[in-house]
């Protein structure tokens, strides 16, 4: 099978990133595996879809290391092909990166990925689901007991006052955004910095206030789900807790926060169990939640990460797993003769 892998750059892929354990894995899995980048497709006139891949070599890797250092060589083969010689296509990018200096970049792997399904490429996430989910606004749509208490707004005045109904204080973050950039706690009105949060904030558009959960200072559990189910192996969950710097509210580990093993509770699937609905009929494949005492916070549709850090905690690989889940989608539309929808297949 040829699986193809879709991220905002080559260059910019660490070597503890979640696509590469993916494609490391399907690698060893015996697959034949590509990268893709915003740039790389071409709608010729005759309606053919086409990519221009760069191929990684065939061949088994053990290290991620080795992994990053294979995908950054120079040399590696860029292959034009016809879309329809790809299986299966894993959109891999966040758009929120791109948002600023590459605004074309945005929504081109849900634009492409579109078309790649309507000639029968397995879409992992699905487009149209992934379309819904642009921002922080998509989780305003899961059931409201999951959820903090929330405004979204660009009224400094709305806020304020949003601010001043919750003693415990609000978290204020850009309504699309990733990686806890720009994100600030507020403990009422009357801060002095106030106007320079909302301003720093506002700029990158809508501003999204959740009521602060004193759980949070013991950092949040990010929680994996494929197939609208939580990800397992051989009884293991994939889940960490990931816990702030000291002085710094963001437990996301781009932010300097650390990972620390978690024991996942029967509170903690219930309350994945209750987003399992709005997955499944949205076609997310797989995906991360940002849970904090008995709400989440995200839902993390795009290149949830952590996998790497799961891995060395429970010495579980579930990149294996997904890749597994993968071939069986590849199958199953196989032999559907592509009748089955990449939505209801995404989470089959």
């Amino acid at each position: 099978m040829r699986i193809a892998f879709f991220v905002n750059s080559i260059e910019t892929e660490g070597p503890n990133y979640a696509t590469g354990l993916l494609a490391m894995a399907a690698l060893n899995r015996g697959h034949e595996v590509v990268y893709l980048t915003p740039g790389d497709f071409t709608l010729r006139s005759d309606d053919s879809l086409t990519i221009h891949a760069t191929v990684l070599p065939k061949g088994k890797i053990k290290k991620g290391e080795t992994f990053h250092s294979t995908l950054q060589d120079k040399a590696l083969e860029r292959r034009t092909m016809d879309v329809e010689e790809i299986d299966a296509l894993m959109l891999r990018n966040d758009p929120s990166l791109d948002q600023t200096t590459r605004p074309w970049a945005v929504h081109a792997g849900i634009l492409f990925g579109r078309l790649a399904e309507q000639r029968g490429v397995v879409v992992l996430n699905d487009p149209e689901g992934l379309a819904l989910a642009q921002n922080k606004l998509y989780f305003q749509s899961f059931p409201e007991i999951v959820r903090p208490t929330t405004i979204i707004s660009r009224n400094v005045e709305e806020i304020r006052a949003f601010a001043d109904s919750h003693p415990k204080g609000v978290i204020v973050k850009p309504l699309q955004g990733s990686g806890g950039k720009n994100v600030f706690k507020i403990g009422s009105s009357k801060e002095t910095n106030l106007n320079q949060i909302f301003e720093a904030v506002s700029l990158e558009g809508y501003l999204i206030a959740q009521a602060y959960l004193p759980a949070a200072k013991d950092g949040d559990i990010r929680f994996f789900m494929m197939n609208g189910r939580p990800l397992t192996r051989d009884g293991k969950y994939a889940a960490l807790r990931r816990v702030p710097a000291k002085g710094d509210l963001r437990s996301n580990i781009h932010a300097k926060g650390t990972a620390e093993a978690v024991k996942v509770t029967d509170d903690i699937v219930a309350l994945a169990e209750m987003v399992r609905p709005k997955l499944v009929e949205d076609g997310m494949f797989l995906v991360g939640l940002d849970i904090v005492g008995d709400k989440i916070l995200e839902v993390n549709v795009f290149s949830p990460g952590g996998l790497s850090n799961i891995r060395d905690l429970t010495e579980m690989d579930f990149s294996d797993t997904i890749i597994e889940a993968v071939e069986t989608k590849i199958t199953m539309q196989s032999a559907s003769g592509g009748t089955i929808s990449n939505r209801l297949l995404a989470t089959l």
